[in-house]
């Protein structure tokens, strides 16, 4: 679901930089796909992270380039326009992609075992959550300022159409540089739990004697790349596919699963509050989960029903 998010993102900002150009988004979504193809010869976390730091230089210089443009605005900020107020039907979905811009349990465990100070990993994820906290919400903040109500989706179609055409080019050199973490996680967990695990596997090794991927396996990430491809095609709605993907897989890597494991686990250690606190948890995001579910597939049915564009 994240690759297929990098995908339709990719397309709609590439479609939106070059209005002029005889392409649609669809096939700008098969261009980025068609750059995207080598991702299934990766072997290891090492080659990712690579990606992963090109990937991050290119979101400060975005990051740079969108306050810039908004603090050269800064006298004609909406203040007055900022409220705190809960659309009952809009929330939902905006929980789901919070929690979907912190999902990155699946990421984890290969981070860790790959480290070269395992140790260090606790103090690595609070202080690289604190800061993304807050960065997000500063971005979040002065970008709402800056443009109010009239504040699209993707934020950088709102630039002007100079400094959006540079901007979104970034954009999408960012969501294709950010591709491969996730794909290689994704594949990395199907590869053990279907075609490694020995005789538990449910088919044969992908791997041969020397190490190297057998040419059926590597047709096989192929075709999971074609795979995003046609979902991003089929399903081109970002920020409604953001809020599905968080309320029907973030909600339950956040909050569900967490707090049930704990309470499973440790059930004769924990103290009362312990256990209100697991329970509070598991109520409340099985509410935000099912409604953000809910809300998010009647906006995907109500954009194909009334042919909304995005």
């Amino acid at each position: 679901m994240t690759c297929i998010l990098y995908v339709v993102v990719s397309g709609n900002l590439m479609y939106n930089s070059f209005p002029t150009l005889p392409i649609s988004q669809k096939s700008w979504s098969i261009i980025a796909t068609a750059a995207l193809l080598p991702c299934a010869f990766l072997k290891n976390l090492k080659s990712v992270s690579k990606f992963s730091l090109l990937c991050t230089l290119a979101h400060f210089v975005i990051n740079i380039l969108v306050i810039a443009y908004c603090l050269s605005r800064a006298r004609d900020w909406a203040w007055d326009k900022v409220k705190f107020y809960i659309d009952v039907k809009k929330f939902p979905i905006s929980i789901g992609i919070i929690v979907f811009s912190y999902t990155s349990q699946i990421f984890l465990p290969s981070l860790e075992g790959n480290m070269h100070n395992p140790k260090e990993f606790h103090c690595m994820m609070n202080w690289t959550h604190i800061a993304a906290c807050i960065l997000k919400g500063l971005f979040a903040l002065v970008a709402y300022l800056t443009w109010a109500d009239e504040t699209k989706e993707v934020i950088t179609d709102n630039l002007p159409s100079t400094i959006r055409a540079v901007v979104n080019i970034f954009l999408v050199a960012k969501a294709l540089l950010s591709y491969p973490l996730p794909f290689f996680a994704a594949v990395e967990v199907l590869e053990k739990s279907l075609f490694q695990e020995g005789t538990r596997a449910c088919f044969p090794n992908c791997y041969g004697g020397d190490g190297r991927l057998k040419s059926w396996g590597l047709t096989l990430r192929c075709a999971l790349v074609i795979l995003t491809l046609l979902m991003a095609i089929y399903v081109p709605h970002f920020a409604l596919l953001m809020g599905l993907t968080g309320s029907l897989t973030g909600a339950g890597l956040c909050f569900l699963l967490p707090s049930l494991f704990h309470l499973k686990l440790l059930w004769r250690k924990l103290q009362w509050h312990h256990v209100f606190f697991d329970v509070s948890i598991f109520v409340i995001g099985s509410i935000c989960s099912i409604s953000g579910f809910i809300h998010s597939l009647e906006g995907l049915i109500e954009a194909f029903k009334y042919n909304i564009e995005e």
